[in-house]
């Protein structure tokens, strides 16, 4: 008797779907342990309206991650999601003060205005362009504000001898004051962002292409896990990181009879480090797994999402797409409609929470639902198999540089 329950729990694990996520963050600074209770709160709200079960559990290991145990359409599903971290890279990029913002806003603006990468992004989409610009406006105008707070101070001053050092102490702390609402104002953040990509020209510093190697040795080790499918997910800034990572994998080779290969690449802004000079690396990284029989590659973006590309085809618009093409599907998540009246006209104007809602949980989902592609029983080649491209994506080459390494 006890041999016969053994093989039948044998049975019921062989009839699991099993499956490795492994998650590239976007430029964030935060703990990874954000996304955890980001995918516990939104999936147990998603799993409601969408009638299946899904709980988490901690995860053994070195890595962050944990485990989710799923029953989707009649199916035992066993996933296990783990975050590539480089949380602490970007701390690192945001240790400047004041006066190194400011710096930093000169050379960024600099770079995409010299090589005329700006002009070329402003025609392709002027959403995420106004994202892009939000940052340095607003520094020049918090600027002008602490200038206008010292001369004030000077011209009220009764000590004469101390005006100067009075007014620069003033300007300074109306600087300081600035940056201390910066949780809610969100302008270091987005300006260290746009730096990070900008000041090497479209060049990963060497600090991230070492923890991309990293990256590799994940995947690597999630595709000889003996699981059925290995899904890479990168947002927002992990989106170009997930590209060069897979790409290099794939040139170094697969597994013979490894799991599927899938890549669901959510709320993409490519094309602020495709279309800049030095990004030859990345052009040559995008036509490559554009053309890879070995991966599956959805892009999920939304016209709502003002800080996403939305609907581009990184590769086309970054002027490397090749007769070859077979990738990546461009669908959208159409937040107008997957999103009821009354849920849209709370999130409509929280732009930031807007970009992370790929990630949260739909009342009205459409065939995009994000935990059911990360802990339910089908690949993502097979969910998507039938899906065509959305008819407004766009394809038009725009960048000005389209050379590739």
């Amino acid at each position: 008797m006890v041999e016969r329950v053994k093989r039948l729990g044998q049975g019921r694990e062989r009839g699991a779907y099993r499956r490795r996520v492994l998650y590239i963050p976007g430029y964030d600074p935060f703990p990874p342990r954000r996304y955890r209770e980001l995918f516990r709160t939104e999936g147990a709200e998603q799993a409601a309206i969408s009638g299946y079960s899904l709980t988490l559990k901690p995860r053994p290991g070195e890595t962050y991650g944990w485990q989710v145990e799923a029953h989707v359409d009649g199916r035992e599903v066993q996933a296990e999601v783990e975050v590539l971290v480089w949380s602490d890279l970007v701390k690192g990029s945001m240790a400047r003060g004041i006066l190194g913002t400011y710096v930093l806003l000169a050379r960024t603006a600099w770079v995409y205005i010299a090589s005329g990468a700006l002009f070329r992004l402003v025609r392709l989409r002027k959403g995420p362009m106004i994202a892009a610009l939000y940052p340095a406006i607003l520094l020049v105008l918090q600027l002008l504000v602490a200038l206008l707070a010292g001369a004030l101070a000077v011209w009220i001053a009764p000590w004469p001898w101390i005006d100067l050092a009075l007014g620069a102490g003033v300007a300074w702390a109306t600087l300081e004051g600035f940056r201390r609402l910066d949780r809610r104002l969100y302008v270091y953040y987005l300006m260290h962002d746009f730096a990070f990509t900008a000041l090497g020209g479209g060049v990963y510093p060497a600090v991230l292409e070492e923890r991309m190697a990293l990256f590799r040795s994940r995947i690597r080790a999630a595709l000889a896990s003996g699981v059925q499918e290995v899904l890479v997910v990168g947002h927002s800034s992990g989106v170009h990181i997930g590209v060069s990572v897979l790409a290099d994998l794939i040139r170094e080779g697969l597994p013979p009879d490894g799991p599927s290969l899938s890549f669901l690449r959510l709320g993409q802004a490519v094309p602020m480090a495709s279309f800049l000079p030095g990004a030859q690396r990345l052009r040559a990284d995008l036509r490559f797994l554009s053309e890879c029989e070995e991966v599956t590659w959805v892009d999920v973006t939304a016209p709502s999402d003002g800080c996403s590309f939305s609907l581009c085809d990184p590769v086309a618009v970054s002027g490397v797409a090749t007769e070859a093409q077979r990738w990546p599907l461009v669908i959208s998540a159409s937040f107008t409609q997957t999103l009821s009246p009354e849920r849209w006209r709370e999130l409509r104007w929280q732009f930031f929470r807007l970009h992370f809602q790929y990630m949260c949980a739909f009342d009205r989902p459409g065939d995009y639902d994000y935990f059911q592609i990360t802990a339910g029983p089908m690949s993502l080649r097979k969910r998507f198999r039938r899906r065509s491209p959305s008819a407004s994506r766009i394809t038009r080459p725009y960048s000005p540089y389209r050379d590739a390494a």
